[in-house]
């Protein structure tokens, strides 16, 4: 079976004060309301990661980094690199996010590069891939995503690949209030899980977690997660609220 991951991703949201706040909740929430066999990950803002890690240490939760510097080391001024993520017990690290290819003009290139240093220092990457609203429109999705993920992804070896976790974000429901139909959740899933097959073999696509990161909020959790090929998601707004991302953690 395979895994079910639930990740929140802060994005650049809550005060110190706040961010403790919603760990403590998050905290008492998901000892009363422990999900069974899903991986909860928590990716708030980097500075504070300490705080998150020593939530973590009691195995209720995962952290997460939003994002790591394409580069070892050196001298790349506000950059955090994989080897610092390490070393601070940060587990998994989203690449490739939507807002960082639109706002930061992030390539698959540089995603590829990413997700390289996070694997050599054994952290999981959640790779995103996802069409905009006009390539959804001119039916040319299926394409965007298949090259996003070649480009990105194709170059690793089968044992690295297998290493990975994979987010779908359709990029015209992130934030806008909009989701993607359940249905068409499970088409581009599928459509994923059958291009990793031709390429990776179907043993290794079959045990790929992909997730879904198109507004997924406790209302509507469980009826994505039905679907076949839904392994979790990827929480934007609603992981900003305790209750809100522990219903989703046990929508399952």
């Amino acid at each position: 079976m395979r895994r079910k991951i639930v990740a929140g991703n802060w994005k650049m949201n809550k005060s110190f004060a706040e961010a403790e706040d919603l760990l403590n909740e998050l905290y008492d929430a998901l000892e009363e309301q422990t999900p069974s066999n899903v991986d909860v990950v928590v990716c708030p803002p980097s500075i504070y990661f300490e705080m998150a890690v020593d939530f973590s240490e009691t195995g209720i939760i995962s952290v997460g980094a939003q994002d790591v510097s394409k580069y070892e080391n050196g001298a790349y001024t506000g950059e955090i690199s994989a080897q610092m993520l390490s070393g601070m017990q940060v587990e998994y690290c989203i690449v490739g996010h939507s807002e960082r290819r639109k706002y930061h003009s992030e390539t698959d290139a540089e995603i590829a590069q990413k997700t390289d240093v996070l694997l050599k220092h054994d952290i999981t990457p959640i790779v995103c891939c996802g069409e905009i609203l006009s390539e959804r429109e001119k039916n040319i999705h299926f394409e965007v995503v298949k090259k996003q993920i070649s480009d990105a992804l194709f170059h690793l070896d089968p044992l690295d690949f297998a290493k990975i976790i994979i987010a779908y974000e359709p990029v015209w429901a992130i934030g806008t209030g909009h989701t993607a139909t359940p249905e068409q959740a499970q088409e581009m899933h599928a459509f994923i899980r059958k291009t990793i097959e031709e390429k990776f073999g179907k043993e290794i696509a079959k045990k790929l977690p992909i997730l879904y990161g198109g507004s997924c909020n406790a209302k509507n959790a469980k009826d994505l997660f039905s679907q076949a090929d839904v392994d979790g998601g990827l929480i934007g707004g609603a992981s900003l609220v305790a209750q809100d991302f522990v219903t989703i953690a046990n929508a399952f």
